[in-house]
């Protein structure tokens, strides 16, 4: 799994690279940014990227949410 780092700041990750972290296509990851539920920033060559900390709360707030439904 390869990373971008920007400026020392937050590592960007693909939508692949989400996906595979929630088992999930990386389609349902466009559309979770398309409604919000996860912000991303976009290339110069147009292509989407998320802040691997903005992935790591929401993957820590559903695994809250279904550890909380049991």
């Amino acid at each position: 799994m390869t990373a971008i780092t920007v400026g020392g700041q937050d590592t960007l990750l693909t939508p692949g690279q989400v996906a595979a972290l929630f088992h999930v296509d990386p389609k349902t990851v466009t559309r979770w940014a398309h409604a919000g539920r996860l912000g991303s920033l976009r290339t110069p060559g147009g292509h989407r990227r998320f802040r691997e900390s903005e992935v790591l709360q929401l993957l820590k707030s559903l695994t809250t949410e279904a550890t909380a439904v049991r």
